[in-house]
């Protein structure tokens, strides 16, 4: 049997599920992981610093958080953001299965999807996030920035965490390739949050 990846479907992997906390923002939230999911211990530093950058936004209306993977970003989202409608999606149902399972540990009303990329989402949104899944390689990583600029409303923001040795700067440019323009709203031990924003572009059409 071949390795498998958080970024895959691979839900016939045992069982082994396990509970951790994470303080954010002086809010205590339980998380429960299970083998096969990224980060299962604790939560990521590139986690840890997209969330540092998105509390300072004024996040409204439609946010959706793309590679969920147990549903932090999106669940501490709602919570800082509570008229926000929140939808988070991952490609691995074991990961989607514990997103809602923590959505109700954590009493954060979201919605989840399972999703390859945006294949199974048609909604627009405000804001999307990601933490994209850097070792699914820069095709798909690039393939999400491309998708997320789609699923935007005008004005919508898209917010990104990639360390810098990870081609954080690579990323930037092909994202102000996408958006018209990019910048980097906090940098945090390596790891760089880049922010976008969908401006309505003449080869967009009316």
């Amino acid at each position: 049997m071949g390795q498998t990846h958080y970024f895959t479907d691979n839900s016939t992997l045992p069982s082994n599920r396990k509970d951790h906390e994470f303080t954010f923002s002086g809010h205590r939230y339980i998380f429960r992981t299970d083998d096969g999911v990224f980060s299962k211990s604790e939560v990521d530093y590139g986690s840890r610093a997209l969330l540092k950058a998105l509390e300072k936004e004024d996040l409204q209306g439609a946010v959706l958080d793309m590679g969920c993977g147990y549903g932090v970003i999106g669940i501490v989202l709602k919570t800082l953001f509570p008229d926000c409608a929140v939808t988070c999606a991952d490609v691995n149902p074991r990961a989607a299965e514990l997103a809602v399972i923590n959505s109700s540990i954590n009493s954060a009303d979201i919605r989840v999807l399972i999703s390859d990329r945006f294949e199974q989402i048609s909604d627009h949104f405000d804001a999307v996030v990601t933490n994209p899944p850097i070792r699914a390689g820069k095709k798909t990583v690039y393939a999400i920035f491309e998708e997320a600029y789609d699923h935007l409303n005008d004005g919508g923001l898209f917010f990104a965490v990639i360390r810098k040795q990870q081609g954080a700067e690579s990323a930037a440019a092909k994202l102000t390739e996408i958006f018209g323009s990019c910048q980097t709203v906090l940098k945090d031990k390596g790891y760089r949050v880049l922010k976008c924003r969908r401006i309505k572009r003449v080869s967009d059409g009316i």
